[in-house]
């Protein structure tokens, strides 16, 4: 394809407005200004996000993205930061879960590693940016696009198209801008399913994280910020899907019951606030992140295990690698959706995704059983390495995004 000069005015089209296609809108604006006409579409941009009962980690590299960005200030008020966390392994019925791991919260001095927020309040937050920017919020789908001489004709399924110079996908797992482009899905089920709910309990959680690793999966336990007085913790309990249907369908009580014996009681009496809710876990990635006049992001490029809490974070490096490779072109003079700078974002965004892929895959597969053998290589595995400080910070700076080529963004440096 031909490099060509760019017009002012420029658009890109993003597909998804969750987290990673929200913040895509946030960079780029920030990154080219008017120089870039930015729409996110989604039919569920018109509804209120306070329906998501889900919470993620955002590492301290997302985090300084965020805060360069405008929207930590915002998100701040409702995010609790992890100062430590530990990890156990034993089986549901012992009485006893020994601690094998442990690791302190900062990257920095001062700078926790992570910070616990409500999907809900952080996609919130994002939207009132993404208005005070001058970003479109268009509540719908994009229902087709088709390849024009210089970009992509997009239709939207409320009616109206737009001539974007770059579409992009942040559309989710089952992305259908990814298959209506014809990119292939390499990926398979765990049969498992992710529990997820927010507990209320009596002690507060001092900003631990814990990961039990029980036969049947992880069960996470995530610091939240206090509301209303409560403690409260966002759970993500990992089971097999075929006794998902089970457990939800217990009496409440009864229900109750099941998440106590994960939870432990170290934090005093619980209750569960709102609903639990399953979402099915798998691996994937797509076989290309770029296409002509096309980029995938966030989960329409890659899914992963969640046992590192690793899935948004990856995609939020996807957004700070794109936008700065498409600022940087619309800068020498070139449109957003130009080859090479397409080309650049998928090198950089490859290797991390494959590495991160494959190494979740194998924390599953090898927590995620109650094999005596495995049992004491992973128990002894994660004893050396509790005695071995460099090899942990180094672990804590891996899992906060700071290792390899950081994006400026996640640097905390302006695009």
């Amino acid at each position: 394809m031909a490099r060509t000069a760019r017009s002012k005015g420029h658009e890109v089209v993003i597909a998804g407005g969750g987290i990673a296609g929200l913040s895509l809108a946030l960079a780029l604006k920030h990154g080219a200004g008017d120089a870039l006409a930015v729409t996110v579409c989604d039919p569920g941009i018109g509804r209120d996000p306070g329906v998501d009962p889900r919470a993620s980690a955002i590492a301290a590299g997302a985090r300084r993205m965020l805060e360069v960005l405008g929207v930590w200030r915002q998100a701040e008020a409702g995010a609790e930061p992890m100062l430590d966390m530990i990890v156990t392994d034993s089986r549901l019925k012992d009485p006893v879960r020994p601690v094998f791991l442990t690791f302190d919260g900062e990257v920095e001095p001062g700078e926790p590693f992570a910070h616990m927020v409500e999907n809900a309040a952080l996609i919130g937050a994002l939207r009132d940016a993404c208005g005070t920017a001058g970003v479109t919020l268009a509540p719908s789908a994009v229902a087709r696009f088709a390849r024009t001489t210089d970009g992509m004709a997009v239709a939207l399924e409320t009616g109206g198209t737009c001539d974007a110079a770059l579409l992009v996908a942040a559309d989710g797992a089952r992305s259908r801008i990814r298959r209506m482009a014809g990119i292939q899905w390499i990926g398979r089920s765990y049969g498992q399913s992710g529990l997820v709910a927010t507990i209320r309990h009596e002690r507060p959680h001092e900003g631990r994280a814990v990961e039990h690793f029980l036969p049947a999966g992880p069960f996470a336990i995530l610091p939240l910020k206090d509301k209303d007085g409560a403690h409260r913790s966002s759970i993500v309990w990992t089971e097999r899907e075929r006794d998902v249907p089970a457990l939800l369908g217990l009496a409440a009580e009864d229900l109750l019951a099941e998440v106590e014996r994960r939870f432990g009681l170290e934090l005093g009496g619980i209750a569960l606030e709102g609903r639990v809710q399953a979402f099915p876990l798998g691996i994937g990635i797509a076989r290309r992140f770029v296409g002509d006049h096309l980029a995938l992001v966030g989960d329409a490029a890659h899914v992963i295990h969640p046992i590192a809490g690793q899935g948004l974070n990856i995609g939020l490096r996807d957004v700070a690698a794109l936008a700065e490779a498409v600022t940087e072109a619309v800068r020498l003079g070139l449109p957003p959706g130009d080859e090479e700078a397409l080309a650049r974002y998928e090198r950089a965004r490859r290797f991390d995704t494959v590495t991160m892929g494959v190494m979740t895959d194998g924390l599953n597969r090898l927590f995620s059983n109650d094999l005596l053998p495995l049992r004491l290589v992973r128990d002894l595995g994660l004893g050396l390495v509790d005695r071995m400080p460099d090899l942990k910070r180094f672990f804590i700076r891996e899992a906060a995004g700071m290792v390899g080529a950081v994006p400026r963004l996640m640097r905390g440096e302006a695009l």
